[in-house]
């Protein structure tokens, strides 16, 4: 099919109407079409590399238009993801977002996995980290396509793509605003210009921005929390020297910086060993108290997009070319305490800079319509990991993770006991050799993890629709893709600059003066001067010797071919039946917080995808719909869990077979002009095919539920009438998140958690409403936007990463109700 430049105005929609004649879609004149707002919208998608009506196309996809994120007054698509079913979002982490598509995701931060979500921007791969959750800025649609994309799209969508497409420059001019005010000191500002430079040329800013000062006070600083603080912008110059050749460059920028985001601790004193649900309190019901050690979280990004598109006749060639580069920082309170003897705070600091070009070919016959390309990247990424607490908190966990060891051990031995907190006894012991000036409490102790990561991709595809018949289908499609990664771990000693001073005067003979004159056995000596050596030489958490002495490295490289086949069948105008296999492929990578000799190295993950399904409309009526039945096996799924079986627990990646059976419905119905019902759900049943286990866990989770809620729905309506010289509008939308499914390891990771005073997992709900006024001019405009108008605030989350150091869990929190005041205008 070949691909035209933009074209303005009624050109556009007399070669839209063309082209939906030559398919064999109804078509209105536009006049009719103007006057008869209960017809069913018409959406274009380009979900397969070609500009398509969504309903003639055979994937389970769900579009939000603009209209739809002003609806929501969303920021981000992951305000957005409560009302689209089957995705959910973690964005309380901009810099670390989490994305999940039909119960297929990853919980890893670092930088050598990938998401088998994969977030794209015109058509370019965002990225798995820091730049793949930006704030909208001047968008066209967001297309969520569901199950695997990899013949299309490439890298890392085996589990589904999110692609969103932002406005080109058009011949005319343009100018609108917005500015948003609300609770919370909340202010969010959009602005765009697009000005015409001459017959050929155009030029088109938009800018972004969105502050907040939070719901809650950290009681420890005095400083309001969660905070937003963040803008961006986008300048774009669009060419179009003739009907055939048409050319956009692109500059997007994102300056992120703000406090990290909150946590709560949920037990009411800490340090507290071991875990007693009993005890715990509802975080909800508790002050903030976070102390993160220069606590921040920061995002710099640029990124320039070069699209080239040239129609030679019988077929089109376009060209994408994408360089992004962003920093971010990311430091975080990880006990939800300010007690330095349960003191924990991670940071995370990413550079990283990626390369991306796609050249397409794309034609049609009467017989097929054909699409052929070359798809090549690069990525280069620096990580640090870093650990960051207090000698104090050291004396919480290190003879908690001595006993532990002891316990682990096999008979016969000793009966295990806790021992001593080491820093106070070199503290007594100093006091009782006339030392009174050292004090080893109260010091800082940093480690971190340091990676490097140079990643390649090359791939050839190609996807062609057969015209079987003047109403059947046959599409097939294959990618033959080649990963090269290169990954190194380095983690230097830890610093401790208050504390090496002081612990170097704990040398041997010290301990030998302290034997003759009686004050200690030589065993007793012994063993605390080995203890003095192994705190001034070793690391607690980042602890390979081998990756402190000097970098290690490794590669790896792997080969893929991902097939797609697709029959569709028009049973009359209106009405569309499907039925699809697809194969899905993510490559390999690295744990890149191991602290396994081995490297920490994981192999492809693989999807087979089967579906059926039907989209149409019931002419005359204003209603159109879609469903999707849907059955995967997803092999090799890797995911990274803390594993407490260690005596200094850390990060391991675990690997499973995953399958789930599932349905997508989807339906909207504009009963009249001034109405429009509209809804959506997924049901899936998504369990443990295999599991092969971590060392040391005796949970085998086969035939156990994966986590992932059956059911997820959304349903709204919007309503309009006139009002004085305008028209009013009133939108509800609710959203439900059936309870999370949980197995025998769910409690031990924060998913799944019954206590007395709260849940963890239970299902919520959350509706959403805006009333607003528009100008008859359609100029300017006002409204009123509530989020989550019946204030419903669930715990999110919880995380065990600071049991170690006593505090038993962490939690999120959801957001509470957002009220806001909206004025828009346009030229």
């Amino acid at each position: 099919m070949s691909r035209r430049p933009p074209l303005p105005g009624t050109l556009r929609r007399t070669a839209l109407a063309a082209a939906c004649a030559a398919a064999g879609l109804p078509t209105l004149p536009a006049q009719a079409a103007a006057a008869d707002d209960s017809a069913p919208q018409v959406i274009e998608v380009t979900a397969q590399g070609r500009k398509q009506e969504v309903l003639q196309v055979p994937i389970a996809i769900q579009t939000v238009s603009p209209e739809q994120i002003a609806k929501l007054g969303a920021v981000n698509i992951a305000e957005v993801s409560s009302f689209t079913p089957g995705l959910q979002i973690d964005a309380t982490e901009p810099t670390q977002p989490n994305f999940t598509l039909r119960g297929l995701g990853t919980a890893d931060f670092g930088i050598g996995t990938d998401s088998p979500v994969g977030v794209y921007v015109n058509g370019l791969y965002a990225g798995k980290t820091g730049g793949a959750l930006l704030n909208f800025n001047d968008i066209k649609r967001v297309e969520v396509l569901k199950g695997p994309q990899g013949t299309l799209f490439g890298r890392n969508s085996a589990g589904g793509a999110i692609s969103v497409i932002t406005n080109d420059p058009t011949p005319g001019f343009a100018a609108s605003g917005l500015v948003r005010l609300g609770n919370q000191g909340s202010l969010h500002t959009e602005a765009m210009v697009n000005q015409p430079l001459g017959d050929e040329l155009a030029l088109r800013f938009a800018s972004v921005t969105q502050r907040r000062e939070g719901w809650t006070t950290n009681v420890t600083t005095g400083q309001r929390a969660p905070q937003d603080n963040a803008w961006g912008a986008r300048l774009s110059l669009g060419w179009t020297p003739g009907d055939a050749t048409s050319a956009v460059l692109s500059w997007e920028h994102e300056d992120l910086d703000q406090r990290p985001r909150p946590v709560w601790a949920v037990t009411p004193t800490t340090p507290v060993f071991p875990t007693d649900t009993s005890s715990f309190v509802d975080p909800r019901k508790q002050p903030l108290r976070n102390d993160p050690v220069n606590g921040r979280e920061e995002r710099l990004l640029d990124g320039l997009t070069l699209r080239i598109e040239h129609d030679f006749g019988p077929m089109s060639f376009t060209s994408l070319t994408g360089w992004r580069h962003f920093d971010t920082a990311n430091l975080q309170d990880n006990d939800g305490t300010d007690n330095i003897a349960s003191h924990l705070s991670t940071g995370n600091f990413e550079k990283n800079t990626s390369w991306q070009q796609e050249f397409r070919l794309a034609g049609n016959t009467p017989t097929v319509d054909w699409l052929v390309g070359l798809s090549l990247s690069r990525e280069k990424a620096r990580q640090t990991s870093q650990v960051n607490t207090y000698t104090d908190s050291l004396d919480t966990l290190l003879p908690m993770a001595a006993y532990r060891q002891c316990l682990a051990t096999p008979e016969p031995h000793d009966p295990c006991e806790i021992p001593p907190p080491p820093f106070l006894t070199f503290n007594r012991l100093a006091l009782a050799a006339g030392l009174p000036q050292i004090d080893l409490l109260g010091q800082t102790w940093q480690e971190g993890m340091n990676n490097t990561g140079d990643f390649k991709a090359y791939a050839l595809f190609a996807d062609t629709i057969w015209h079987l018949g003047a109403a059947t289908n046959l599409t097939t499609g294959i990618r033959f893709t080649r990963d090269e990664k290169k990954f190194s771990w380095y983690s230097p000693l830890r610093s401790a600059p208050g504390l090496d001073p002081q612990l170097a005067v704990f040398s041997p003979d010290f301990f030998a003066q302290l034997v003759a004159a009686g004050a200690l056995d030589q065993a007793t000596a012994d063993a605390l001067a080995g203890l003095a050596g192994f705190l001034q030489a070793s690391n607690i958490e980042f602890n390979n010797p081998a990756w402190m002495a000097a970098p290690a490295y490794a590669s790896k490289s792997w080969n893929n071919v991902s097939p797609r086949l697709v029959l569709d069948h028009k049973l009359d105008q209106d009405t569309m039946v499907f039925a699809s296999v697809t194969r899905g492929y993510q490559a390999g990578g690295f744990n890149s917080v191991s602290t396994d000799v081995n490297g920490g190295a994981f192999e492809p993950e693989t999807i087979t995808n089967y579906e059926l399904g039907i989209k149409g409309r019931l002419a005359g009526t204003g209603l159109s719909y879609g469903a999707s039945a849907f059955h995967y096996l997803f092999k090799n799924l890797q995911n990274v869990v803390l594993d407490h079986s260690l005596a200094i627990p850390a990060y391991v990646v675990t690997t499973s077979d995953v399958q789930a059976n599932g349905l997508d419905i989807e339906a909207q119905w504009q009963v009249s002009r001034e109405l429009r019902l509209f809804g959506a759900a997924e049901f899936i049943d998504q369990t443990y095919k295999a599991q092969r286990n971590r060392a040391g866990d005796a949970n085998d989770l086969s035939g156990q539920p994966y986590g992932t809620p059956t059911t997820s729905l959304t349903a709204g309506v919007d309503v309009q009438w006139a009002m004085g010289d305008g028209s009013a509008n009133w939108t509800l939308q609710g959203s439900y998140l059936g309870a999370t499914r949980c197995n025998d390891d769910s409690v031990a990771q924060g998913s799944c958690l019954r206590a007395p005073t709260f849940t963890v997992g239970e299902a919520r709900q959350r509706v959403d409403t805006r009333l607003g006024w528009d100008a008859a001019s359609k100029q300017w405009g006002v409204a009123l936007v509530v989020s989550n108008l019946f204030d419903k605030q669930y715990v999110n989350w919880l995380s065990n990463l600071s049991s170690v150091v006593g505090s038993p869990y962490y939690a999120g929190l959801t957001e509470p109700r957002r009220i806001q005041i909206e004025f828009k205008a346009k030229l």
